[in-house]
């Protein structure tokens, strides 16, 4: 078995997808890298692929698939997995190479072997959004969150900061955790990565945080899906999206507190990021599916709509006044520092 299997969903990602293989590849041999073609037609994506399956065998899979979007490629990946510990690259991101041999030795002393302690369920790090012309990048770190080098459960958590959230960038999860707990993220669907991240958290038990920068998380392309323009185009993707995370659990019967503190404050988000793209839209129809939404959520879970809806953020974005959209104004800064949109 490997220690750590890595899944690198490619679409059309010819032009990028090479740095990112190279730098999973400075893991060596405890690292198996699925490299999922999500059904590429435009560029040489699979050809790419296949050559790193026959260069490094062992090590790098081609896996092809019909075109399903970022979520099958990701359940492709699940599926094949031979790894004790999981988790997603997206293709025009990179993982750095001072960090991520000291990231396998420490799972490493969590795989169960004779010598080392029992597998985590949940192994986090920091991660940097690296944005194209930023001289001083942006870490996104946890360590007023988390206690550093311990394992640690979902009580010992500390609090988190505002726009402090735990993004896919962040997590290696346990292979048979995200198989036992049923997560399978929908296809040709955009923003799957919150669900990739939320759905699990419930069944997580032993966490452990590094406080070291290993994902880089590159943002500067125009096509990006979290570039602004580009989430308003989709705001049906984040709207369904923020549906079936809200479908998802009975938050107020969660356990621990601080679990349903963070799952809460995860949907408060979800829900905000949707309200804004709305009204930065100017437009009724998408006006009107952001009503459409909080009535969804005032039916579904009256308990979840009064703390979501009458807090800070919720009623910045429900209010049409000067301080209405002084209020959305803030939430908008908070959004940009949660997703590192333009």
């Amino acid at each position: 078995m490997k220690l750590l299997s890595v899944a690198i969903p490619c679409y059309n990602s010819a032009q990028y997808m090479k740095k990112c293989i190279d730098s999973v590849l400075l893991g060596g041999d405890r690292v198996e890298i699925l490299i999922i073609d999500d059904g590429s037609a435009k560029d040489d994506t699979l050809a790419i692929a296949r050559s790193y399956e026959e260069r490094y065998p062992g090590i790098c899979r081609a896996i092809h698939q019909e075109n399903g979007g970022h979520g099958e490629a990701v359940n492709t990946g699940l599926k094949n997995a031979t790894g004790l510990y999981f988790k997603v690259v997206d293709s025009d991101d990179w993982l750095d190479g001072r960090t991520f041999g000291a990231v396998l030795d420490r799972l490493e002393s969590f795989s169960g072997a004779e010598g080392a302690e029992e597998p985590l369920d949940l192994f986090i790090c920091n991660f940097v959004y690296d944005k194209v012309g930023q001289k001083h990048k942006k870490v996104m770190s946890y360590r007023t969150a988390f206690p550093s080098d311990k394992v640690f459960s979902w009580s010992d958590v500390r609090y988190f900061m505002m726009g402090q959230y735990i993004l896919m960038h962040s997590v290696i999860y346990r292979t048979e955790l995200l198989r036992g707990c049923g997560l399978r993220l929908p296809d040709h669907t955009f923003y799957v990565d919150n669900i990739y991240v939320y759905y699990p958290l419930p069944y997580t038990k032993r966490l452990y945080y590094m406080d070291v920068n290993l994902y880089r998380y590159f943002i500067g392309r125009e096509d990006q899906s979290v570039h602004e323009d580009v989430m308003i185009g989709r705001i049906d993707q984040q709207i369904r999206v923020t549906k079936l995370m809200l479908g998802y659990y009975d938050i107020s019967t969660i356990q621990p507190k601080k679990l349903r503190a963070y799952m809460q404050s995860y949907l408060q988000i979800m829900m905000t990021i949707s309200s804004i793209l709305a009204i930065r839209s100017r437009t009724r129809d998408n006006m009107d599916k952001k009503n459409e939404l909080w009535a969804y959520l005032k039916e579904r879970d009256r308990w979840l709509y009064r703390r979501l809806r009458y807090s800070t953020l919720g009623v910045g974005v429900n209010l049409h006044t000067s301080l209405g959209n002084r209020l959305t104004e803030f939430c908008y800064k908070v959004i940009q520092r949660f997703y590192g949109f333009n």
